[in-house]
């Protein structure tokens, strides 16, 4: 006796499954890559911020995400990043800023492990 195994539905379904879970699988991929790479800023500085009249854009963001990637790579946890008319302080490990000043109140900055000049 001879069975023959022929393509049937549940072949099709496992077909549909597989590549539901592999859409789901890249979506989550994506999800993640983007929140990996979001900064966060906190409320004290983004008071701060407020109070010197300093503002972020969305190209900055961009300039300090690549900033903080690379203080990341080299190791770095709490970063002084002297970017425009401003120093932040950030936490790279968590991506947030933890606060921010104009130039003229950078003078001693401590407990820091590293510092960034952002062109």
């Amino acid at each position: 006796m001879t069975l023959k195994v022929s393509n049937t539905s549940s072949n099709n379904t496992l077909n549909n499954n597989y590549s539901i879970a592999a859409k789901k699988n890249q979506a989550f991929a994506q999800v993640l890559q983007t929140k990996q790479s979001e900064i966060n800023i906190s409320k004290h500085a983004q008071r701060r911020l407020d109070s010197r009249n300093l503002s972020l854009k969305q190209e900055d963001m961009n300039q300090i995400s690549s900033a903080m990637d690379e203080l990341k790579n080299k190791g770095s946890k709490e970063s002084l990043l002297v970017y425009k008319n401003m120093g932040i302080i950030a936490n790279v490990q968590n991506r947030t800023i933890i606060t921010a000043m104009d130039m003229n109140e950078l003078g001693t900055i401590t407990n820091i492990d590293s510092t960034k000049f952002i062109k």
